[in-house]
Order: structure tokens, then sequence, then C-alpha cells
């Protein structure tokens, strides 16, 4: 009898132990970063070594902002912010049904893509403001675009020309100089090129590489990041964002030099069709969407920007960003609006002694 009761009371030591494992096992399976869905978002983006007060990253941060309770600040600084965006919107949808039906049709689709800059990027940061999840998808689509726009001032520069085949007769035999910005400015001995069919099909494939590789480049960083392996904060030489990033710089250079040598060859003859301020506008949109985002994430990689519990300091920099954009894509939406918002006829030819047919340009406000 002594014997058997040992033995039971062995058995339920032995199933107390069994059942503390079991329990164990479950809570530390429930506990598992991996496969909760609040803890999901850090398999998604690698946190940076920082302290557990600044642990949260940008992904998690549409998590806190639902669940915690805005300020008074913070609601109308949002609401402010998402008003303009689809203000922005509204005005570009309404300034394509004008240029539908104002401008011809090879000139019109041109002036569609460069008006949409602004508002497409300021519609993306919106997105990215409140969904921080998405901010990759976000940013793909906006550079993307941005790219497309690139060309297509170019193309534009020769549309108010007269198209190809006008502007190869205006200017063939004329010499251009191509010591410009932003990688030939500080070479003034460079020689001036004559221009040929030959040099403006160089210069056009200059600026749409730009448009087919960012894009490539854009959708392999989604990819990468999607599985892990691209982290803007990894900049060592196996990281992927240390070979993907620079390739994309150079590539952005080499498209915005053909740009700026037909530009600062035919501005002359453009003024009255208030080029000027359109092609600064299209700088000013390229210094804020890709310089401006640069530098921030930056100051965010080094420290500068200092994080505040809960946030990184690469979250309260995307979210700078992201708000900086959307009211700076507002003002420029405005201002290219007011600028397009007219109807222009077409340039006549003109001798290459720079005297004017009269009635070359007219220009009719509405």
């Amino acid at each position: 009898m002594r014997k058997c009761r040992g033995l039971q009371r062995k058995k339920r030591k032995k199933n107390v132990w069994t059942d503390n494992d079991t329990d164990m096992n479950k809570h530390r399976h429930i506990n598992s970063p991996v496969l909760t869905s609040a803890n999901l978002v850090h398999v998604w983006s690698p946190e940076p070594r920082v302290g557990p007060m600044c642990a949260l990253t940008v992904m998690s941060f549409f998590f806190v902002l639902l669940s915690a309770e805005l300020d008074v600040f913070g609601v109308c600084l949002y609401s402010m912010l998402t008003f303009m965006s689809s203000v922005s919107l509204l005005l570009y949808l309404e300034q394509c049904v004008y240029i539908y039906k104002k401008l011809p049709s090879p000139k019109k689709t041109i002036i569609m893509w460069i008006n949409g800059a602004a508002p497409v990027i300021s519609t993306m940061a919106c997105l990215g403001m409140w969904i921080p999840k998405a901010v990759m998808f976000t940013d793909m689509t906006s550079n993307c675009y941005f790219a497309v726009v690139v060309y297509k001032v170019l193309v534009l520069l020769v549309e108010e020309l007269g198209g190809h085949a006008v502007f190869l007769k205006r200017f063939s035999g004329q010499t251009f100089k191509i010591s410009t910005g932003p990688c030939c400015c500080c070479c003034p001995c460079l020689p001036q090129v004559p221009m040929s069919g030959r040099l403006l099909f160089w210069l056009k494939a200059g600026a749409l590489q730009y448009a087919i590789l960012k894009t490539v480049l854009s959708v392999l960083s989604v990819v990468l990041w999607t599985n892990g392996n691209f982290d803007l904060s990894d900049l060592e030489v196996t990281g992927a964002a240390i070979w993907i990033n620079p390739l994309v710089g150079v590539f952005t250079l080499i498209s915005l030099w053909p740009v700026a040598i037909v530009f600062m060859n035919t501005n002359g003859h453009l003024r009255s069709l208030n080029i000027v301020p359109k092609y600064a506008m299209y700088q000013l949109v390229l210094v804020l969407s890709q310089l401006q985002t640069s530098i921030i994430n930056i100051l965010a990689l080094d420290g500068t920007i200092a994080c505040a519990p809960p946030f990184s300091s690469q979250a309260r920099a995307s979210m700078l960003n992201q708000q900086m954009m959307v009211m700076e894509m507002f003002i420029i939406t405005l201002v290219t609006r007011s600028l397009y918002r007219r109807t222009y006829d077409a340039l006549r030819s003109e001798s290459h002694d720079g005297e004017k047919n009269p009635g070359v340009l007219l220009e009719q406000d509405i």
C-alpha cells in the first residue's frame, strides 16, 4: 500500500510538471512577437537597437495613433493636413478637365502629367501620414510618378517649340551649351555641341532612363523590404540600401542634365509662355520631394532628430516629412494651377537671327 501511494504521488508530480511545462510553452507561444498581430510589425520592419522607451518604429505608429486619444492640437493638425491634400487632389481633377477641353492632343497629356506631380505627392504623403505601414508603397508611387514627370518636362519644352520636327528645323546646326547643372555646371571649358536629331535622341533617352530604372529599383526595394532585406538604417556593405540608393542618385543626376541643357538653350524663346516659373515649380517639387526627404532621413539616422518616447527618431522623421510634404505640395498646387490656367497659341516659325513674325505669341487669360 505504501509503495502504491508513493507511485501515485510521483505520477501526480510528473503530471503537474508536464502541465506547467505546457502552460509555459503556451504562454511563450502567445507572447511570441512573430505570431501576435500587434508584434507582427516587428517582423516586417526590423528595429534598431534603441532604448525600450524609444523602441516604437514607424510601422507601429498607426496602432498607437488608433489606440491613443489625440489632443486638440493633434486633431486640428491632422484634419488640416487631410483637408489640404483633398483640396489639392480636387483642384487637380478640375484642372485636368479644363486642360482636356482647351489644349490639343499631344500637349494636354504632357501638361496633365506635370500638373499632377504636386497633388499626387501630397495625396501619397497624406496616406503615409495616416497609415505608416504603407510608407514604402506611398514613397514608391510618388517617386515613380515624378520620374515620369522629369521626362515629360523635356518633352514639353520640345512641344512648346512646335514638336520634334519643328524643333530640329529651328535649332538644327545651332550650338547648345552643355556645361549646365547638375552634372557639368562647374565645367565651363566643355565645348558647345551642335543640335541634331542624334543629339535630341540622346537627350530624351537620358531623361527617359530615370523613369524606367527608378521604377525598377523602387519595385525591387519594396520586394526586398517585404522579405526583411531592405532597411535604410543598414549601412553595411552586405545591405541592399547602400547599393540601391546611390544608384538612384546617379540616375537622377543623369536625367536632370538633359532637361537642364534644353531649358538653358531654349528658355529665351519661351519666356512669354511663362516657361521660367513653370520650370521653377518643377525644380521646387524635385528639391522638396527628393532632397528634403534624403536630408531628413540622414538626420534621423545620425540621431540629430531625437526620439520622443515612445517614438524612435526614424518614426518622428517620417511623421515630420509627411506633414511638411502635404503643406508644401498644397502651396505648389495652387501656384502651378495659376500658371497653367491659361491658353497659349503655338509658336510660329522664327528665323535664326531672332526676328519674330507678327502675331507669334498670343496669350489669353481666363
